[in-house]
């Protein structure tokens, strides 16, 4: 298993997480584990820039689906003087 070292924590942060933990019958260090669990848990798989547009204006109801273009060949622009 990897160990993380934290360092500079505040004071108060501390001794939230001390009370927490007696809370929850463990350890400090029993706690951050498993807040840093439950964080990674909770994390929202990547996802692309297509798909975070595409969620923004999921409710805006386009008439028809707009085309997948993965795959295809990249063109640059063009610029005529």
């Amino acid at each position: 298993m990897a160990q993380l070292v934290v360092r500079n924590i505040e004071e108060r942060v501390k001794v939230v997480l001390r009370r927490r933990a007696r809370h929850h019958g463990r350890s400090m260090e029993e706690e951050v584990r498993e807040i840093l669990r439950n964080a990674a848990h909770d994390e929202e798989p990547v996802r692309g820039l297509g798909t975070a547009i595409s969620s923004l204006f999921a409710k805006v109801g386009l008439p028809s689906d707009i085309p997948e273009l993965r795959g295809q060949a990249i063109q640059g622009a063009t610029f005529d003087a």
